[in-house]
């Protein structure tokens, strides 16, 4: 795959990340900023702020875990959190490492193309 079809890819996923209802509105900022900048003299600045926030919002499984049987989790899920709950722990218990949501998923899928976002 040529590096410009791999951008495309990178910023599609970008783009399924912004949409992501799991996704709060600190992050969704930073990649829309980084796509709007792409090709201008702030691509680079703004590749770093959006990775770097990427970086630290993608949810660990235990914090997952931790967050699906919580007092919160019922709060927002209500009759739906067991069913949330079981599937975090089902996603543990398959060995994964991360959250598997909307915003997460695609966003580690574009954390592997760091080294293309920052190029």
């Amino acid at each position: 795959m040529s590096m410009k079809n791999e951008l495309k890819d990178v910023i599609a996923k970008t783009q399924d990340l912004i949409k992501a209802p799991s996704c709060y509105a600190g992050l969704k900022d930073k990649a829309q900023a980084w796509i709007d900048s792409i090709d201008t003299k702030d691509e680079k600045s703004n590749a770093q702020a959006f990775l770097t926030e990427l970086e630290g919002d993608i949810t660990p499984i235990d914090g997952l875990v931790a967050f699906a049987h919580s007092d919160h989790a019922k709060e927002i899920f209500g009759e739906g959190q067991p069913a949330f709950a079981k599937h975090a722990d089902e996603l543990k218990a398959s060995g994964a490492k991360y959250c598997d949501c909307a915003a997460c998923a695609p966003g580690l899928e574009i954390l592997k193309h760091k080294d293309l976002i920052l190029k």
